[in-house]
């Protein structure tokens, strides 16, 4: 444990580094969460009663998730994993004395997180004093908060797990961009990331709740909204730990038969 502890702090630190893109990334999510929730608040005022989320917990949804995007989002997949899938470098990695998914899992988790430390204070800031309805409200209460903390910290486990899945079938084809764009475009609608799921047809949106996709970043932003609690909390939770454990035994199935079949070619 303590080697993956030490991948974890050097990737953490390494990533730390990287002020510049964060300002960047600041930036652009700013102005898409502002767009976003103006795009909203022009259909809730036809009609807000017909909406199943109120217009300022959907507003504090969406700044949570521009301000969290490093952290859950997975369109933040690792480039260099995929590169060393693609020109053999894998094979430098598998020689080391380490389970290279406990290995990747701490990479990923690390640049993950750092991206988050970087970019998620100043958007929060700026939302939290905005005017009501378009600014960050703060959660209903002190449970709601510590709850969203873990089910934030949840998410990001059945977010890396996802993403380790991805990086291991990679293995089976000649370019990783296919399997990238369709994990990508497919998680990024089916976690609320286009519109949240309380917005989905009553019969898709309970088929969606069940699926991993939703325990990324629709329990956590909807905790710390209060459009999630109670039992339906308390089962979303529960989904979070199952999925957890879930992804992250199919990932190592998928592992270990890949590596019985890897073949690098050239030197």
């Amino acid at each position: 444990m303590k080697k993956y502890l030490s991948f974890f702090r050097l990737r953490f630190v390494m990533n730390l580094q990287y002020r510049v893109a964060a300002l960047a990334g600041i930036v652009c999510q700013f102005f898409w969460g502002a767009m976003a929730i103006l795009a909203f608040h022009a259909f809730y005022e036809t009609d807000p009663a017909s909406f199943p989320m109120d217009f300022q917990a959907t507003a504090s949804y969406i700044w949570m998730q521009q301000a969290f995007l490093g952290l859950l989002s997975v369109g933040g997949m690792d480039n260099s994993i995929f590169d060393a899938i693609h020109n053999g470098d894998v094979v430098y990695e598998v020689c080391r004395p380490v389970d290279l998914y406990a290995m990747w899992f701490s990479n990923t988790s690390a640049t993950r997180v750092a991206r988050a430390l970087l970019r998620c204070v100043p958007p929060l800031i700026v939302a939290a004093f905005l005017p009501k309805p378009f600014g960050l409200m703060a959660p209903p209460s002190l449970t709601a908060l510590l709850l969203f903390f873990v089910s934030l910290c949840l998410a990001l486990l059945v977010t890396v797990s996802f993403c380790m899945i991805v990086y291991i079938l990679t293995f089976y084809t000649i370019s990783y961009r296919g399997v990238r764009l369709v994990a990508v475009a497919l998680s990024d609608f089916m976690m609320g990331g286009v519109v949240p799921l309380p917005f989905f047809p009553e019969g898709f949106r309970q088929f969606a709740e069940l699926l991993p996709f939703s325990c990324m970043e629709n329990v956590p932003l909807r905790v710390y909204s209060g459009d999630l609690s109670g039992p339906p909390m308390a089962r979303a939770l529960l989904l979070q730990v199952f999925w957890v454990f879930a992804l992250v035994l199919l990932g190592k199935v998928l592992e270990q038969k890949v590596l019985k079949r890897v073949i690098v070619q050239g030197g």
